[in-house]
Formats: structure tokens, C-alpha cells, sequence
């Protein structure tokens, strides 16, 4: 089979390294991809919201399957667009992938159908969203509406704080259109896990849990950004609260979306906070976590393409989906400045020697290749991932193979896994 994979990151560099472990496949696209993935997949220069262009690929190259990694072309519709031509596509339409796109509506969602999330109002008026945030007791969660790269939400100290970041969104567009609408929240406490989901339509499969450290530096100081590492399993997260989560948050969902007339397949990512009433909904997500899909996808066992097929066949129920008992890590390494202002095109050195253990994979994420040589392209240049009989090794490989690499302002918290709660 010819599979197309769209997207640049890490995460599809993660797809493609277990796809490729599948017997079906000979033959992988990468659209547009990166320096590390076309070591792996032929890397095509067309961007991933280029609908148009990727179908017209899609159909020159006779490809039979096709993956959507990243969010914006779920959101615009790439589904919809490939489905039309009678193209096989794992991803879920535009009117599911809104579960991402609208933050508004995803809690409105949960409202609707008693999916326990936190408390919130939506505004699309400033004034009327300052008035608001005066009512309320810090620390005070703002969310901008659309997708704004994982860095859209703003968790604020004091009011004054609180008044400032909606300044931010709605008044000088730091996310652009999509803060022009945003959602306050109450602020919970308690660990954050991600449950990655695989969704045929009517049968939801949870994939082994995982915690991101989203915060820039050790101890989760600094800015959000798209994630600095992660490890699997939680150390927090047991089948206790694994049948909780699926009775009250998974089949739910599913049910919810299917009654609003938007069927989802495809992979629903479940933001959670454990919180002492119990699992709560911080955020749904319509693809893989970027870097969670670097440790998750390591320790499936199961053929990666024979599933997303029983997604998009609806016979999801059919499969045994088996997951490697021991734990991955993933530890990112970032150009100096991240999530702010970086530079790029510094040499990269050391992958080669780092991935002679053979439990380690360097997943490339903002890199260039020229002349045989990787360079910095990105503010997430790589992503460290190491598997083991344990967690606790697991972590302990990654920052060896860390140690290994090498590049101009290089930076990685040293922290990734360490914590028992990451909040």
C-alpha cells in the first residue's frame, strides 16, 4: 500500500516509524514532512492546509490510505475533501473535528451531555469578559477560542494578570481570530494526564495514558508551550480512574457527538485533570498529542495501519489492541528562546551516536536536512525518546542519549518524568 502522511512535526515523524513496521506498507509520503522524516518517507513540498493540493496528490500517486497528523487541516476539512473523492482518509470530518477547532462548542458539548469539566462562561465582548473576571477568585483559566498552536491558554495569577491576557486575546489578537472569542474557566488543581483515544464512529479505545510537561523550564516555570516532554504511563493514573474516565468522559463523548449528527473516527485526545471530585475535561483534541504520540505510539504492539483501517471500517470492536507493559520517555530539545524568539540553521550533532542504543529514537520535529547534515528549522527541534522495562529507565536512557546531542543554544528540561504530578 502508498500511505500519505500529513503534517511536519514530531508527531508525524512518530506515525511513520510504526507505520513502517507494518507489513502492508511499501511505500510512505510525507506532506510537506521534515529533515529526520525524509530519512523515512518521501517528503513532498506541499503544505498541510493546501487541501486542494494534497487531494491532486493523493490521486496522481494513487495512494491508498491517507493519515492526518496536525489539527488545521482537520479543522478546515481535509476529511471531507479526500472522502469526496473517493479517497480513504483516517481523520475525523470537519463538523467532528470542531471538538478542537471551537473551544466554545466543546464545552457547550460537555454542558449538554453532563461530561464533567470545569465551570466556565464564553465571551466575545472584552468589556463584558473584564466585567466577569472581576467576580472571580484567582487564579482565573482563559482559552482562546481556535487553535492557536497549544499555546492559546493563559492561566492568570491575579486579576490584574487575568484583565492583561484578555487584552492579549481579544483586543491585540495575540492568537490572531482565534481569540476573538474566549472561554474563562475555573482553575482546578491536581495531575494532568492524556488518554489518546482511537474512535471508529461507535466503539472508543483508550491507548496507554501519558503526562506532558507543558511549561518551559524545570519545576513548570515559564510560558506554556506545545510540550517539552512526556512520559508513559502516568505514574497517577490506574484502572480505578481508567474506568471512570471511560464510563464518564470516553463513551459519552462519543454518544454526545454521534447525537449532534458529527460521528467521529479518528483519534480523540483527552485532556484530563484529576481532580478530587474526580476526572474532569481540561480539553479534547481531534489528532494525536504532540509529544505524546513519541511515547505512546512506541509501546503499541499492535499493527498501527490495521487499526486506523477498523477506524475508518467502523470495526474497531474486532481488534485486540496490545500495548508493551514497561515505560517511554521523551525528552525535548529546544532552540534557546522557545516558546518566544529562536534562531535557526545551527548544526545538529550526535543523533547517530545517540540511536546506537537501540531503545532510543531521536523523533525530528524542527529540523532541516543539507549535505547529509541536520540543522535547527523549528523552536521543538527533536524529540529524545527512549523505552524500558520501567518508567524509571526509560527516563534514565533519554538524558543519556540527551547528554549525546548537541547544537547551538540547545535547551531541554531536566526534570521530564521526575514529578509525580505535573501541573
Amino acid at each position: 500500500m502508498k500511505i500519505l502522511v500529513i503534517g511536519s512535526g514530531g508527531r508525524e515523524h512518530a506515525i511513520i516509524h510504526k507505520l513502517l513496521e507494518s507489513k502492508k506498507i511499501e511505500k510512505i509520503y510525507c506532506a510537506p514532512g521534515n529533515g529526520g522524516i525524509s530519512a523515512e518517507a518521501e517528503c513532498v513540498p506541499i503544505g498541510a492546509t493546501d487541501i486542494e493540493g494534497l487531494v491532486k496528490f493523493a490521486k496522481e500517486k494513487a495512494v491508498d490510505f491517507t493519515v492526518v497528523g496536525m489539527d488545521d487541516p482537520l479543522v478546515m476539512g481535509v476529511v471531507d475533501a479526500f472522502e469526496a473523492q473517493g479517497l480513504r482518509v483516517f481523520g475525523p470530518r470537519k463538523n467532528a473535528a470542531i471538538i478542537e477547532g471551537s473551544k466554545a462548542f466543546s464545552k457547550e458539548l460537555m454542558k449538554k451531555y453532563n461530561i464533567p469539566t470545569a465551570r466556565y462562561e464564553t465571551f466575545d465582548n472584552f468589556d463584558k469578559a473584564s466585567e466577569y473576571v472581576k467576580t472571580l477568585t484567582p487564579p482565573v483559566v482563559l482559552k482562546a477560542d481556535g487553535l492557536a498552536l497549544g499555546k492559546g491558554v493563559l492561566i492568570c495569577q491575579s486579576e490584574e494578570e487575568a484583565l492583561s491576557g484578555l487584552r492579549e486575546m481579544m483586543i491585540d489578537q495575540k492568537f490572531g481570530k482565534s481569540g476573538t472569542t474566549v472561554v474563562i474557566e475555573e482553575f482546578l488543581t491536581g495531575p494532568e494526564v492524556s488518554v489518546l483515544s482511537f474512535c471508529d464512529g461507535k466503539t472508543v479505545v483508550p491507548m496507554v495514558s501519558a503526562q506532558d510537561h507543558k511549561r518551559a523550564y524545570d519545576n513548570d516555570e515559564g510560558l506554556n508551550t506545545g510540550g517539552m516532554g512526556t512520559f508513559s504511563p502516568s505514574r497517577v493514573y490506574g484502572e480505578k480512574e481508567a474506568k471512570e474516565v471511560m464510563e464518564k468522559i470516553c463513551i459519552p463523548t462519543v454518544e454526545a457527538l454521534n447525537k449532534e449528527g458529527r460521528t467521529f473516527k479518528g483519534i480523540i485526545y483527552f485532556g484530563l485533570m484529576l481532580t478530587k471530585e474526580g476526572p474532569k475535561v481540561i480539553e479534547y483534541n481531534c489528532r494525536f498529542g504532540d509529544p505524546e504520540t513519541q511515547v505512546v505510539l512506541p509501546r503499541l504492539k499492535s499493527d498501527l495501519l490495521e487499526i486506523f483501517e477498523a477506524c475508518v471500517d467502523g470495526t474497531l470492536d474486532k481488534l485486540n489492541i496490545e500495548w508493551d507493559e514497561g515505560g517511554a520517555a521523551c525528552v525535548v530539545m529546544a532552540s534557546g528562546g522557545y516558546p518566544v524568539s529562536y534562531k535557526k540553521g545551527y548544526e545538529i550533532t550526535g543523533i547517530d551516536e545517540a540511536e546506537k542504543d537501540p531503545s532510543v529514537k531521536v523523533y525530528h520535529a524542527g529540523t532541516a536536512l543539507k549535505d547529509g547534515k541536520y540543522y535547527t528549522n523549528g523552536g521543538r527541534v527533536i524529540g529524545v525518546t527512549a523505552t524500558g522495562s520501567s518508567l524509571d529507565e526509560a527516563i534514565k536512557t533519554a538524558y543519556k542519549a540527551v547528554d549525546k546531542i548537541d547544537f547551538k543554544d540547545k535547551h531541554f528540561r531536566k526534570d521530564i518524568g521526575v514529578k509525580k504530578y505535573n501541573f
